[in-house]
C-alpha cells in the first residue's frame, strides 16, 4: 500500500527485540504504507526518510527503546514514547498484531489521546543505569547474605551478633567449624558478598563523582532520611524537574496521590496507590485539600449503612 501525500505523516512503530513494524498515516487517519524491518539503525533510518520531511513518530516505551528513539530523533523526526500501562488495552482486542499495534499507536498519536513517558536525555539515562544496576547488585548481596543466615539456622547454630557480616561477624564466621557442604556453601556465599561489595563502592564513587555539582542532588540530602544513594535514585528518575508544573504532578507521576473515582453519583476515593503516609499525600491533583472531607460525603449520601448483626440467640426485628 503506498499512496501519494505531500502533507506531514505520522507513524506508529511497534519495536519488538529482533524486527519491529511502521505504519504510517495521514493526519486524518488514512493509511499510506507499512513496512516491516530488522532491527538496525541503518533500516530505521531508511525507513523513515520515506515519511517525509519531520514526520511524528510514536514507539512503545518497551524492551530496548534507546537506539530506536536516538536513530529517530537523529533523523529528524518529532518522537513520542506511548505508556505501556497506558495502551495495555491493545491486550483485549480480539484480533492483536504488529501492524494493529503500529496503527492503534499512530492513531492515538493524530488524536491528541496518547499516554505518553518522558524520553529522558542521554545524560539521565546513563545514570539511571548506574543506579538501577546498583540496586540489583544490592539486592543481590542481600540474597546471599540471608542464605548465609539459613545454613546457620539449619544447622542450629546462633547468631549472637548485630552485624553478621561486619568485622566481628566475619571473625566469627572464620573461627566456625562446619562440615561439607555447608562449609563450602559458606564461604562461597561469603566470597561472592565481598565481590559484590566492591562492586557496589566502586558504583557509588562514581555516582558522586557524576553528581558532585549537580545542585538538586546537594539539596535533597538536606532532608531528613535521604542520603547520597537515595537523593541519586530520586534525581536518576525524576530527571528534570522543571518538566512538572506543580508540586501535585510530581506526587501524582510517583505515585504518592490517592485514587479518585467517580460513576454517576457514586464518588469514591482511597489511599494512593504507593501507601505514602496521609499526612505526606498532599492535595489530589487539580482540587484543594478541602475537597477530601466532600468526597467522603458524597461516599457516604450514595452508600447505605451495613445493617447491625443480629444479638447471638435473639431473632432481627
Amino acid at each position: 500500500m503506498e499512496t501519494a501525500y505531500d502533507g506531514r505523516q505520522v507513524v506508529g512503530m511497534d519495536l519488538h527485540r529482533r524486527r519491529s513494524v511502521l505504519v504510517r498515516m495521514t493526519e486524518d487517519g488514512r493509511r499510506l504504507g507499512m513496512a516491516r524491518i530488522a532491527n538496525s539503525p541503518q533500516e530505521l533510518r531508511a525507513e523513515i526518510a520515506r515519511a517525509g520531511k519531520s514526520p511524528r513518530v510514536v514507539l512503545e516505551a518497551t524492551y530496548g527503546w534507546y537506539w530506536a528513539a536516538d536513530t529517530l530523533a537523529a533523523a529528524g523526526a518529532e518522537v513520542h514514547l506511548a505508556h505501556p500501562l497506558g495502551v495495555k488495552a491493545f491486550s483485549y482486542r480480539r484480533v492483536k498484531n504488529d501492524e494493529k499495534d503500529a496503527a492503534d499507536l499512530a492513531d492515538l498519536l493524530r488524536m491528541g489521546r496518547l499516554p505518553q513517558a518522558w524520553i529522558a536525555p542521554a545524560e539521565i539515562r546513563e545514570l539511571r543505569e548506574l543506579t538501577r544496576y546498583r540496586i540489583k547488585l544490592v539486592r543481590a548481596r542481600s540474597s546471599y547474605k540471608e542464605q548465609v543466615h539459613a545454613v546457620l539456622a539449619k544447622l542450629g547454630i546462633p547468631v549472637t551478633c548485630a552485624d553478621l557480616f561486619g568485622t566481628w561477624g566475619n571473625t566469627w564466621l572464620d573461627g566456625l567449624s562446619l562440615g561439607q557442604p555447608y562449609a563450602g556453601k559458606v564461604a562461597s556465599l561469603r566470597t561472592l558478598i565481598s565481590e559484590l561489595t566492591a562492586e557496589i563502592t566502586l558504583l557509588d564513587a562514581v555516582i558522586a563523582d557524576l553528581l558532585a555539582r549537580h545542585d538538586g542532588y546537594h539539596a535533597i540530602q538536606a532532608l531528613p532520611g535521604i542520603g547520597p544513594v537515595l537523593a541519586a535514585v530520586i534525581v536518576a528518575e525524576i530527571g528534570d524537574i522543571r518538566r512538572f508544573s506543580r508540586p501535585s504532578r510530581l506526587s501524582s507521576w510517583a505515585g504518592l496521590t490517592p485514587r479518585h473515582r467517580e460513576s454517576d453519583a457514586k464518588v469514591t476515593g482511597g489511599t494512593s496507590p504507593n501507601r505514602a503516609p496521609r499526612c505526606c499525600a498532599g492535595p489530589w491533583p487539580g482540587r484543594s485539600s478541602t475537597s477530601r472531607p466532600a468526597v467522603r460525603s458524597a461516599t457516604s449520601r450514595t452508600a447505605s449503612p451495613p445493617a447491625a448483626a443480629p444479638q447471638r440467640g435473639t431473632s432481627p426485628k
